[in-house]
Parts: structure tokens; sequence; C-alpha cells
């Protein structure tokens, strides 16, 4: 009987790691396809962004706009940055990628003719003294925006932090990093703006 009850356990688990092991590759699969959906460039425009009026959060989509309040108390709305190429940046400082990717951020800031929008998911902090407290740690030179209600996060629809959008001159959204991005790859798309 202990065998027989053995036999079906070990049976369960290989069945279960067989089945495991194909969902998985189909979440991956559709994971990377979305991604590349995102970020890779259509090659049918000649390796550019296809451009539509339409707004939303996909490359050649029309950056949604969003006015917020700054760290400073100042208001700050995207669509007043028309003319300028912009990064729109989603972190929280209890994130461990977004604290990796800061220091770049920060140097693309001050090396670059960027606008850094840093979005920080407020609801998601302990407190404010912790943002003011990270903010002075690393330095942080750009504008720093509050999403107390993630609002803005919602209409981004952000899932991972951090995540960026780079936004060009005309308001319309070149690129999208889902996760933290290193200074080469800042460069690499600003570059591509116009």
């Amino acid at each position: 009987m202990k065998k027989y009850i053995l036999i079906v356990l070990v049976v369960g688990l290989v069945g279960y790691a067989i089945y495991d092991y194909i969902n998985h590759q189909d979440t991956t699969d559709e994971i990377v396809s979305s991604e590349e959906t995102v970020t890779s460039q259509d090659e049918n425009s000649g390796g550019g962004v296809e451009e539509s009026d339409e707004v939303g959060v996909e490359k050649g989509k029309m950056a949604p706009d969003f006015e917020l309040e700054t760290l400073d108390g100042e208001k700050k709305k995207l669509s007043d940055l028309r003319g300028e190429r912009v990064m729109v940046n989603f972190w929280a400082t209890w994130c461990p990628p977004c604290r990796a990717e800061i220091p770049d951020l920060q140097k693309f800031h001050e090396n670059e003719d960027i606008t850094i929008l840093a979005v920080n998911l407020t609801e998601t902090e302990q407190d404010m003294d912790k943002v003011e407290e990270f903010v002075d740690d690393f330095g942080m030179t750009f504008p720093i925006l509050l999403d107390t209600e993630t609002e803005v996060a919602d209409t981004y629809k952000i899932q991972p932090i951090p995540s960026s959008f780079m936004v060009d001159s005309t308001g319309r959204i070149q690129f999208v990093a889902l996760g933290a991005m290193h200074y080469d790859m800042m460069i690499a798309e600003f570059n591509k703006m116009k």
C-alpha cells in the first residue's frame, strides 16, 4: 500500500513539474512578446516609431498628460514641456532596482538636455520623510513628482518599477523601459529622439 502511495505521489509531482514548466514557458513567451511589442522598433517604418495622434502608453502614441505636485510644492504638467525631450520615470524608495537606477538618472540629467520627471509612487511609501531622505541621500536634482493616489501610475499602467517613458519634443512616446535602465541605454534612446 505504501508503495502505491509513493508511486502516485512521485507521478503526481512529475506531472505537476511538467505542467508548471509548460505553463511557465507560455507565460514567459507572452511577457517577452509584449516587451518586444513595447520596446522593439517597427520594421515597417524603417526602424523608427509609427506615430499616431492617439493618446496611449505605447510607442508612437501621444503620452497621456498629467499634472502633479513636486516635493517642493510646485505643480508640473507634462504638456507644459512640449518642445523638450522628457523622461518620465516611475519609482519608489523601497524598490531595489530603483535605487540602482537613480545614480544613472542623475548623471543623465546632468549630462544631457533632457527633462526628467521622477514620479514617486507616494501612496506606496511609509511616509514623506523617507522620500525626502532618499532624495537627499542620492543627490537627486531633477523634479520629484508625488503621485499620492497612484492615478498617474494607473494611467500609465505601471506594473514593474522602475518604469520609464522617453517622450520626444512633440509629446510622443519613443521608448518604454519596463525595469531599470543603465546610463548607456538612456543615452542610446535619447539620441534616437527628436
